[in-house]
């Protein structure tokens, strides 16, 4: 069950307006669980990316609803000393005790506030994040404006339709019982605004940006130790939306737990699809 996520730019508000909106707040004490399995799933990913695309000593950098620390700490390694790296998101309770040197952390709403500093920085980089932004043609047009005349943008986002199973091989009940409750926390998600399509439809996206030499790949693990704390995570933090709206029953999410801390199912995330565009000199 585990259409993941880093960070978040959408805002908080009441309990009954967060209803509608981020399913997995950040506030909550699973996320830092979950921001520690991304960062072990996808982190490699990213700075395969990052690198190919020639981020180092001396460049800056925006990390868009960073979430958790490790992106954010990462590009600080590439750009050194004479670089910057600014993280934003609408919840930075995850960042800020690393802030300082190279690394500046501020609330900010990507859809909403205008882009820091126009046309200065050398990569913008969200993960998993647009996903969840209603506005998200407004956030990648504010993420585009941020780019000197040569920077990256780098976006990478899931798909869970591409590969709606949690359990690839479908083999006895434990798998079905699976599949079922991550098909439930997609229905969570259709509802509060995320596009479960989103992630294939960025190469396309970037391209109408006006960026050049636009590229994508994808990638989903199976059978991660990092699947199984993540999905345990995100199950914990949705059980109470999956109760409340008759989704399952707390019989059936006990039982789904206890399968998943056995180490009995071959668990997988949706795809994540990394896409990058340059902007024009």
């Amino acid at each position: 069950m585990n259409e993941h996520e880093s960070g978040r730019e959408s805002g908080h508000g009441t309990e009954s307006e967060s209803d509608q909106g981020y399913l997995l707040d950040n506030r909550q004490a699973q996320a830092g669980v979950r921001f520690r399995a991304l960062a072990e799933l996808f982190d490699p990913v990213t700075f395969r990316h990052v690198d190919r695309l020639g981020i180092g000593a001396g460049m800056r950098c925006w990390e868009v609803g960073a979430g958790g620390p490790s992106v954010p700490l990462g590009l600080a390694e590439r750009v050194g000393p004479a670089g910057a790296v600014l993280a934003t998101d609408i919840d930075v309770s995850w960042t800020r005790e690393f802030a300082g040197g190279v690394v500046e952390v501020v609330r900010h709403d990507v859809a909403a506030d205008p882009p820091p500093s126009p046309g200065s920085f050398d990569l913008v980089h969200a993960r998993l994040v647009l996903v969840h932004v209603a506005e998200r043609a407004e956030a990648v047009r504010r993420m585009v404006r941020a780019l000197r005349p040569g920077g990256w943008l780098l976006i990478e986002d899931a798909d869970p339709m591409l590969q709606p199973r949690l359990c690839p091989e479908e083999s006895g009940p434990e798998e079905m019982l699976a599949n079922r409750l991550r098909s439930a926390f997609r229905t969570l998600m259709a509802a509060r605004g995320a596009d479960l399509s989103f992630g294939r439809t960025l190469p396309r996206v970037l391209r109408e940006a006006g960026l050049a030499e636009v590229g994508a790949d994808a990638y989903f693990p199976i059978t991660s130790p990092a699947c199984a704390a993540l999905e345990a995570a995100t199950v914990r933090q949705i059980r109470g939306r999956l109760v409340a709206e008759r989704l399952a029953e707390d019989e059936e999410i006990d039982r789904h737990l206890a399968n998943v801390t056995a180490g009995r199912l071959d668990l997988a995330t949706a795809p994540m699809i990394s896409a990058w565009g340059r902007r024009p000199l």
